[in-house]
């Protein structure tokens, strides 16, 4: 059996001979870190290779995630479904083994990681879900959520300052099962990190509320001495501060910046390994190194043991067994929609008129009852996002059996705490803030597009509309730049009506996150019959038409729905369609029949929103025109903010007549 500097050493062979095969990567983290991964992969960690997303495994996140070959090579070693092969297309087209780690391409993989900060945030996410399902659903003896989450990050990480937010509420929250490993090698890209970086990272992390230890992070014995310290401290997070060296073993680049994101070059690869004492040519494991690494028995073991955990729970607590297997497997209440259609049908009914804020949360006040994984909070704004509900219970240090967090005025950390609790499963996730903050979590938002997950983002004073707060909380261009992110779906419904339709979708779609975006004023209620009602779900439909071929077409959204309609009543010579698209993203993935219904081809169109208009010309084309916002807000009234900005009837009337002239 390989000793374990030599199993550590493999990683470190892998990591410098895939960059230098690729041209391309960065060698200096995996080969710095190699001996921390050995340790907890082989010691300490509780997963399954063959069978990569059971319930209770740990999560591991490798948060400086331009290391990628580090847990690549901890997959390929272990015994995951990435062979040899895989690890030689580093970074190649449609390589399973991407620059930085992609969620969905290989299975072992938690999280997206490559914005540093983000994946400890993740990571945060991730051990807030697991304290609260274990709240949720262990029973005295019976234990079967009950596992940690780990992460590597490295200096980067700890330099943005979404890591401050997450890492804060962390230590806040208790956090007992997540355990950080800092890669402290002073080393960045532009060099020693004297200059731009503080000393006092431990000290920081002792005022967050965490255990700090440092250890030699190139001392096994130190490292597994550490790692069982923290485990013994239950009641609050773990830091251990590895002091190491980048690029370790390299004889001539190890401890600079030259190997941190660059290939050591063949002559000094060949020198590293023989500092390494490893004499294999590039890509060779022998085969006792393997069989070191080998973790498929010792994960079947324990999955097997967790089976039998839950086949206990399961004969005593049925019901309990059942809906934990349906949360994990992140399936719906088969009577959700149905629920939901009732609930929408009533609404229509009622028309009440109210704020959509208001309207959202007699939503969420539907929908609670219905769906236990429901997971919600607001970023220090519950009594302006209207996020809470009347089974609201708030999750904090004392009591994990919650359903919602204040997040506090950490909108970017909120936002990728989210994400990572969807990653870990078992919960549906929203969180609000004002719709202009939505500008602190736009990397989120487009993370979370690109994992292809179900995170809700809730956002309220979607407009000038919010009135005398100003411009500096007055949304202007966000709505057309979050409609730009690919699978990313956007609703800002005009009524009640249309909001309950948008969370109902947002709730039903596992595969792409949802942005819903509610005005603070009241929206007046839209008289429809039930196949327009069902039609709302396709993102744009007919509200109110004429007999034969309209002589204009009005496109409006959220409250400017409301002014299309007065508008057409005004053009009582003309004929006037007037559609509501509550959704550009899901009208777009209608068929061309049905859009062509909607909007005529040949029929000219001005679209009314109260936002930058630009992106409404791929539906009113040149010929068309737009009544949107072309400049900044100003601190006024809504309604004085209305008229001044020509969101008014007689604006709306004046262009259809110069569109149509």
């Amino acid at each position: 059996m390989s000793s374990r500097r030599n199993l550590a050493n493999a990683i470190r062979a892998l990591s410098m001979d895939a960059v230098q095969k690729a041209n391309s990567g960065h060698p200096g983290a995996p080969m710095g870190m190699a001996d921390i991964a050995e340790v907890l992969w082989n010691d300490h960690m509780k997963y399954n290779p063959t069978n990569a997303n059971w319930a209770d495994r740990d999560r591991f996140v490798l948060s400086n995630g331009h290391g990628s070959m580090l847990i690549y090579s901890l997959l390929h070693l272990t015994g995951f479904d990435l062979s040899i092969d895989d690890i030689k297309d580093f970074r190649q087209l449609h390589a399973k083994t991407a620059g930085h780690p992609e969620y969905g391409y290989i299975e072992g993989i938690e999280t997206t990681t490559g914005p540093l900060g983000q994946g400890i945030t993740n990571a945060v996410g991730m051990a807030i879900a697991e304290r609260t399902l274990a709240a949720q659903f262990n029973k005295p003896d019976h234990e079967i959520v009950n596992h940690n989450t780990y992460v590597f990050m490295g200096d980067g990480c700890l330099m943005e300052g979404l890591s401050h937010e997450s890492c804060a509420m962390a230590g806040t929250l208790g956090l007992g099962k997540l355990m950080a490993f800092w890669d402290d090698n002073d080393i960045s890209i532009d060099g020693h990190i004297g200059d731009w970086m503080e000393k006092g990272v431990p000290g920081r992390f002792k005022s967050y509320d965490w255990h700090v230890v440092a250890v030699d992070g190139h001392d096994a014995d130190a490292i597994n001495k550490a790692i069982e310290e923290a485990k013994a401290v239950t009641d609050k997070p773990s830091l251990i501060c590895c002091k190491t060296t980048i690029g370790f073993g390299s004889p001539n680049l190890a401890g600079t910046h030259d190997c941190h994101g660059a290939p050591l070059g063949d002559e000094e690869i060949a020198a590293t390994r023989k500092q390494l004492g490893w004499d294999h040519a590039a890509f060779e494991i022998p085969a006792d190194v393997y069989e070191g690494w080998n973790h498929k028995t010792q994960g079947a073991t324990d999955e097997s043991t967790w089976n039998d955990k839950f086949s206990t729970y399961k004969a005593e607590f049925p019901a309990e067994a059942a809906e934990f297997e349906r949360r994990m497997a992140g399936d719906l209440p088969a009577n959700f929609a149905v629920e939901m259609d009732k609930f929408i049908a009533k609404t229509q009914e009622e028309m009440p008129n109210i704020a959509s804020r208001k309207a959202s949360q007699n939503a969420i006040e539907a929908m609670g009852p219905l769906l236990p994984e429901m997971f919600g909070g607001s970023a220090d704004l519950t009594g302006s996002n209207l996020t809470n509900w009347s089974g609201t219970v708030k999750v904090n240090k004392e009591n994990a059996k919650g359903n919602y967090i204040s997040w506090g005025v950490r909108e970017f950390g909120m936002a990728h705490m989210m994400n990572g609790m969807v990653l870990h499963g078992g919960f549906k996730v929203y969180g609000a803030t004002f719709f202009m903050f939505m500008e602190f979590m736009r990397n989120a938002l487009r993370m979370s597009a690109l994992m292809k997950i179900g995170t809700i983002y809730v956002y309220t004073h979607d407009s000038i509309g919010l009135g005398e707060d100003g411009p500096t909380h007055q949304p202007v261009e966000q709505l057309a730049t979050m409609r730009m992110i690919p699978n990313f779906q956007t609703w800002r419904g005009c009524d009640a009506v249309e909001s309950a339709v948008s969370w109902k979708m947002a709730m039903l779609r596992c595969d792409a996150p949802t942005a819903l975006v509610f005005s603070r004023q009241n929206l007046t209620p839209m008289k429809r019959t039930a196949e327009q009602v069902a039609s709302i779900e396709k993102g744009g439909y007919v509200l109110q038409d004429y007999e034969g071929t309209p002589d204009i077409i009005l496109i409006a959204t959220g409250s400017e729905v409301g002014l299309a309609v007065e508008s057409a009543a005004a053009m009582s010579d003309k004929k006037v369609r007037v559609v509501s698209m509550p959704s550009t993203d899901a009208f777009d993935t209608q068929d061309k029949a049905y859009q062509d219904s909607v909007l005529t081809p040949g029929v000219k169109r001005v679209a009314i929103e109260a936002g930058v208009g630009d992106a409404w010309y791929k539906y009113v084309g040149l010929e068309g025109d737009v009544v949107c916002m072309t400049s900044f807000g100003e601190s006024a009234p809504a309604d004085q903010l209305f008229k001044e900005f020509g969101f008014t009837v007689d604006n709306v009337v004046k262009t259809v007549n110069e569109v149509l002239a």
